[in-house]
């Protein structure tokens, strides 16, 4: 790592800051009292709050928090908890078989049975995949080679395409032939689209071919023969379908968009864009989505949102340069503001008397959950609550947490990239890096400033489209030289939206002002409609307010952004997802 020095920085939004809190969360639902296995879901609006165990507890929870840990860990640098996340790894590998699959565990006091369910492997996949990635254990690697290979094993195939016949695998193998013989298979989104993401990384990572070969078949499942997505590119929202189930649809555009991008193949891409572009149409601006296009419709939850920023992100590394200022609002908004920091409104409890071991705990569920994300949200409250739908459920969810971890990864990583030389600031978010550091006064001032660490011989910059470029303006020191330059200079744009200020030298601080927008729309959601204020690319108000813990009206706007003391972390190689 980069030796790092506090400094004042802007006092506005740090993802690696945020990925330090969900730490916390991540060590807080493990429960001590049933083998450290961590608890699935938390009911916060009931008089004590409790959280509560699922058949989700197994392969799914324990490989998501994995991944959540190293990715949190990665961007902060932060130690604590890391006796807990050795029980969590040491738990998940005990998960596995000899057959290579991750089971389910019997808990005497619910009804779940042992097996392997095929959404838990993709979590489990994705665990592996990062702490290889991020140790080059080859114990683990092993253990992945095998899960891989079992994967393929299990999977039917037939000429074009391979799939599986049922969500959940067993010692005996898959529960009925007559699945297989009628190829009734389950939702192919859910149990082999999705798989592809984890799958091509670890491809990526190891050369490994059976890894290849899914990813491979699997695409061609979803794409050619599923009937997932609709010839329109909107979701398949028939009952076996899962009623077009946006976390799994939109993770698998995820999958396909990264396989695509991975073999060059334009056809996927358009194939992404166009569901893509159909499920903006149903989410808000500021990132609420869905659960799915029926019963679910009103519960959002972290995992889709995360979906959208992954997709976003791909499908703009690829040349669609508009997605990047999509995905920065999500961003700024409804993933950090789904975050939850503050519990002052939680009844909680300090004792354990009313515990059921293994299933529900009472205890200290405020201070456990401090900086997790939500589970089922509605666009303007923390707690979904509505007379539609299956009205309240969950308020936290395991997947949520992980996946919300993801997508602080996603954008930290992706806030500053560089390709064949060229350095690129895709989001105005504050970070550093080796080559330069942001630090972004939005949404307070149209301001960002730059601190080059290294010389590099092409720096672009994006700018939102709402800034115009007229009234940009750059303003570049090193040492006694200070020269100014506008938007309106030719040849000072490319790629539609970045400004390019070619060379720059170590020891160089340049600054860019914009005009900030103030503008007010109105987000429909699931036949509601929300007032939103927006200040550039973040929600200020949203009205009407909700009930329970309201989003967004707590946002203080300065003349000034706020200064603090403060550091960015700066790692001499980082990985990426």
């Amino acid at each position: 790592m980069i030796s790092q020095e506090t400094k004042q920085i802007p006092d506005t939004l740090l993802l690696e800051e945020r990925a330090g809190h969900v730490l916390s969360a991540i060590i807080g639902m493990a429960d001590e009292d049933f083998e450290y296995i961590p608890f699935f879901a938390a009911n916060l609006m009931e008089k004590p709050a409790f959280l509560t165990h699922g058949d989700w507890d197994y392969g799914s929870s324990h490989g998501r928090l994995v991944d959540a840990l190293i990715l949190a860990r990665h961007m902060t640098g932060d130690e604590r908890g890391r006796d807990i996340e050795e029980r969590y790894r040491a738990n998940f590998l005990s998960f596995f078989k000899e057959d290579g699959l991750s089971y389910r565990q019997i808990n005497p006091k619910a009804p779940w049975e042992t097996n392997a369910n095929l959404i838990d492997q993709r979590a489990v996949i994705l665990a592996l995949t990062s702490w290889f990635m991020s140790t080059g254990d080859r114990k683990i690697k092993h253990v992945a080679d095998k899960h891989v290979a079992a994967l393929k094993r299990i999977a039917i195939k037939e000429k074009d395409v391979w799939y599986y016949p049922a969500s959940e695998y067993t010692v005996n193998g898959w529960p009925s032939t007559n699945a297989v013989q009628l190829r009734l298979a389950p939702d192919p989104a859910a149990f082999c689209g999705r798989l592809v993401m984890p799958l091509l990384k670890y491809y990526e990572l190891t050369g490994n071919m059976d890894a290849f070969e899914l990813c491979q078949f699997f695409s061609a499942l979803i794409v050619h023969r599923s009937g997932v997505f609709n010839p329109d590119g909107s979701f398949n929202d028939s009952l076996a379908y899962r009623s077009g189930h946006f976390h799994t649809r939109i993770g698998t555009l995820d999958a396909l968009a990264r396989f695509a991008l991975h073999t060059q193949d334009a056809s996927i891409i358009h194939f992404v864009k166009k569901s893509y572009d159909w499920a903006l149409t149903r989410c808000t601006t500021f990132g609420w989505t869905p659960g799915d296009m029926h019963e679910q419709a009103f519960e959002h939850e972290t995992c889709s949102l995360v979906d959208l920023i992954s997709t976003g992100i791909t499908l703009a590394r690829v040349g669609y340069v508009e997605y990047w200022g999509i995905v920065e609002r999500f961003l700024r908004n409804h993933l950090t503001e789904s975050q939850l920091l503050n519990l002052d409104w939680v009844v909680g409890s300090d004792n354990k008397a009313n515990d059921d071991v293994g299933m529900k705990s009472f205890f200290n569920v405020a201070e456990r959950t401090r900086g997790a994300f939500a589970g089922y949200s509605a666009p303007n409250d923390f707690c979904c609550n509505v007379s539609g739908g299956r009205g309240h459920t969950n308020d936290l969810q395991t997947c949520c947490i992980g996946s919300g971890t993801r997508g602080l990864f996603m954008g930290w990583s992706n806030t500053i990239t560089e390709h064949n030389g060229t350095i690129s600031v895709n989001f105005l978010l504050n970070r550093g890096s080796r080559w330069l550091d942001v630090s972004s006064h939005l949404p307070h001032e149209g301001k960002v400033e730059l601190e080059i660490h290294r010389s590099v011989p092409r720096l672009l910059v994006r700018i939102p489209e709402w800034a115009g470029y007229a009234k940009v303006e750059v303003y570049r020191e090193l040492g006694d030289s200070v020269r100014t330059q506008t938007g309106s200079e030719p040849s000072m744009w490319v790629n539609q939206r970045f400004l390019a200020l070619g060379p720059v030298q170590a020891g160089e601080k340049i600054t860019l002002t914009f005009p900030l927008s103030e503008r007010q729309t109105i987000e429909k959601a699931v036949g509601q409609e929300f007032i939103t204020r927006w200040r550039g690319d973040d929600v200020i108000h949203l009205s009407p307010e909700g009930t329970h813990h309201p989003f967004y009206n707590n946002r203080k706007i300065y003349e000034k952004a706020p200064l603090r003391s403060g550091q960015y972390r700066r790692l001499q190689e980082e990985f990426y997802w």
